[in-house]
């Protein structure tokens, strides 16, 4: 008798979400939080310098594991002598290493940059895509990268971009009980309209880093303590 054959699960990580179910007293709460920090930091935009979409992917790429301060540091030599996808696809592996160096994990980001560079010239005539999709199947590039190119170049707000500040100060403020970024990512889709999605991102950074930091959060000067179940929850509805 033939064995049955068995369908392989795949390792791979999918690309694809969508906003969880949340109650309209929640959804309101998150709307109020959001508010109060376009109003504490009306300038908030995206710490990463860049032109076009070109230099935003090669950024955010150099961004893994790397203050976006050193990043800043280093992208400007490697944009004057590689200013786009057709320049940076014919680079050798050791230049570019040598101009990523300091961002750490020097040899596997000169690789995803080359990588990415060479498919998006032969798959998109050198320009940087527009699809999740499409931006997901570039070397180096997941789901968050893809979101802060797509919603910080092309005003696409597919999704809420969830680094270390992001998920920390979501649970912080009880927006979110989940520590996969995946599921923090779908909580709070299903809590905030997709127009704030990209800029609830900028808004929680810039308040993690100036006022909610990981060790001796500054809580008595913070705007937002009644909201946090840490100091005192707002009232119910």
């Amino acid at each position: 008798m033939a064995k049955k054959k068995t369908k392989k699960k795949s390792t791979k990580r999918s690309t694809k979400t969508g906003p969880a179910k949340a109650e309209p007293a929640a959804r309101r709460r998150a709307k109020r939080i959001y508010d109060k920090l376009v109003e504490l930091y009306p300038d908030a935009h995206c710490a990463l310098d860049h032109k076009n979409a070109f230099e935003l992917i090669i950024a955010t790429i150099l961004s893994a594991q790397c203050t976006d301060v050193r990043v800043n540091m280093v992208t400007p030599d490697l944009f004057k002598r590689y200013p786009d996808a057709h320049a940076l696809a014919k680079a050798k592996q050791a230049d570019v290493e040598d101009l990523v160096r300091t961002t750490g994990f020097f040899r596997n980001k000169a690789k995803s940059l080359l990588g990415a560079s060479r498919r998006m010239v032969e798959h998109h005539g050198g320009e940087v895509p527009d699809t999740m999709d499409e931006l997901t199947a570039l070397p180096g590039v997941a789901r968050k990268t893809a979101n802060v190119v797509l919603g910080n170049a092309f005003g696409k707000n597919v999704g809420v971009v969830v680094d270390t500040h992001v998920g920390r100060l979501s649970r912080r403020l009880g927006l979110t009980e989940q520590t996969d970024p995946v599921k923090v990512e779908q909580d709070l889709m299903a809590l905030l309209p997709r127009d704030t999605w990209t800029m609830l991102s900028h808004l929680l950074i810039y308040h993690g880093r100036q006022v909610c930091a990981a060790r001796n959060p500054k809580c008595d000067d913070c705007a937002l303590a009644r909201s946090c179940p840490k100091v005192g929850v707002d009232g119910a509805e």
